[in-house]
């Protein structure tokens, strides 16, 4: 946008709209508040204000969701103290995988220290990160409101505002589509006349079914969550986890292609039972069921590459799940929002409000470059799979995937490893740091492969529960 086209429209000279009040889209319209004098938040949903509560735009809030360090770390830099407020609200802090009973493709994880995580419902994350950002007086937000396209200047270089399709279009300086999987940018760029961007997808057809449980108290208890994970000769897993507080519990039954889990209440168990341990079955098993199990299978890595384009419009970014998404069981979708949101940061940090349309497509592909890692980790994983759809490994990949599998054999005891591989998971460092010479010869001194899927029922340092009524 130019002076001459913002002296028609003086409201946008200072003004950033953020399409999408998700995860992406609130940290994204707090680092913009820091520069413009405006932020408009846009959301189709109407969200609740009194108390967390599901809305339609976020399918997948019924599933178990995972905070890790590095997220938790930038969401607190953008918005001090909730970390706390959250935790006051039922959010746990705990250490993963020592917290956890936890069986990888390998083994049992024995007791050692690897990220910290934040577990809470997606509905009280978002509740309350919604709170803290309209705390900021710059940034209001506009509910129930439906985007349906791009205003555009007349040469088609610059974004200059936001069409609804109820009301008159919005003008911005800024504008930027964090609406996720649904996003409709290609198609509203192509109205522009640019062009539709190439993409990149991986299905390893995951799906979830989750359901709430009331788990009652135990000083038996030794964990404070459960992680049984699948592998490709049985696609099969689960995740119990605490939620807000009290006795809540959601357990996420996991599985690939025609392992798909259950919606169900007796095959919801059963499934459970079929697992690699019994552990999560013997959790469940005298629990109260809370709610009915939801299912949702849209799990697929897809990455549209903007950054490919040979022309991009001014004044206009794609970021979070519109522009790179990943399965997410491997739990780094809110993470990169964050490393995103961070990198928009310090891309605008020195910029005027005039100057920060020129610097789009810098933006667009400083912000994708923070996906990168978290892109490489769920494809190279779900490749694994045989019935994953997609661009097939390369001989690079194949090396690689030989190579994590002995430092997953590691990572269960040896916490020299442990603590490089979940820093590598958790976003925090490179994944370089396996490769590290000492690293290296650490890993591959391990003697024992991961070739055979039995493992002990239970890990040695906890043992099964004493028989219930309902075993």
């Amino acid at each position: 946008m130019s002076d001459d086209d913002t002296d028609n429209h003086p409201e946008a000279h200072d003004h950033a709209v953020v399409l999408g009040a998700g995860i992406a889209g609130m940290l994204a319209a707090r680092v913009l508040a820091d520069r413009f004098a405006r932020v408009t938040l846009v959301e189709k949903d109407e969200p609740a204000e009194a108390a967390p509560s599901f809305r339609p735009g976020i399918p997948q809030s019924r599933h178990v969701h995972v905070l890790w360090s590095r997220g938790i770390r930038l969401i607190e830099e953008l918005l001090p103290g909730v970390t706390e407020k959250l935790r006051a609200r039922g959010a746990a802090l705990l250490n993963s995988p020592r917290d956890f009973l936890w069986l990888s493709p390998a083994d049992w994880f024995d007791g050692v220290d690897g990220s910290e995580i934040l577990l809470a419902s997606r509905e009280l994350l978002d509740w309350t990160l919604r709170r803290e950002v309209l705390r900021h007086e710059r940034i209001r937000l506009r509910a129930g409101s439906l985007a349906t396209g791009l205003v555009g200047r007349p040469d088609g270089r610059s974004v200059t505002g936001v069409e609804f399709r109820d009301g008159d279009p919005l003008a911005a300086r800024f504008v930027v589509d964090a609406t996720g999987r649904t996003s409709r940018a290609p198609a509203w760029l192509a109205a522009l006349g640019f062009p539709t961007p190439e993409t990149t997808r991986y299905d390893s057809h995951l799906g979830y079914s989750s359901r709430y449980f009331e788990i009652l108290p135990d000083p038996e208890r030794r964990w404070q969550g459960l992680y049984i994970q699948g592998r490709p000769d049985l696609p099969r897993g689960a995740v119990l986890i605490p939620q807000d507080g009290e006795d809540r519990w959601l357990a996420t039954l996991i599985g690939n292609g025609e392992h798909a889990p259950p919606t169900g209440d007796e095959e919801f168990l059963d499934f459970a039972r079929s697992l690699r341990s019994p552990v999560l079955h013997d959790a469940l098993r005298d629990a109260k069921p809370l709610s009915p199990a939801t299912a949702f299978r849209s799990t697929a890595n897809e990455w549209r590459h903007y950054e490919r384009l040979d022309r991009w419009p001014a004044g206009f970014v794609v970021l979070g799940d519109a522009a790179c998404r990943f399965n997410p069981v491997y739990g780094h979708g809110m993470t990169v929002a964050a490393l995103v949101a961070d990198a928009l940061r310090k891309e605008i940090a020195d910029l005027a409000p005039r100057d920060v349309p020129a610097a789009a497509r810098r933006i667009q592909r400083r912000a994708i470059a923070e996906a990168e890692v978290a892109w490489q980790i769920a494809t190279s994983e779900d490749m694994r799979y045989p019935g994953t759809e997609g661009p097939p490994p390369d001989r690079a990949t194949k090396v690689l995937q030989g190579y994590m599998a002995r430092v997953m054999v590691g990572a269960n005891a040896d916490q020299a490893i442990a603590g490089r591989f979940f820093g590598v998971l958790s976003l925090t460092a490179p994944p370089t740091t396996l490769l590290s010479p000492g690293t290296v010869v650490r890993v591959l001194s391990k003697w024992r492969l991961p070739t055979s899927p039995t493992a002990d029922a239970y890990p040695p340092h906890h043992a099964p529960p004493a028989a219930g009524p309902g075993s």
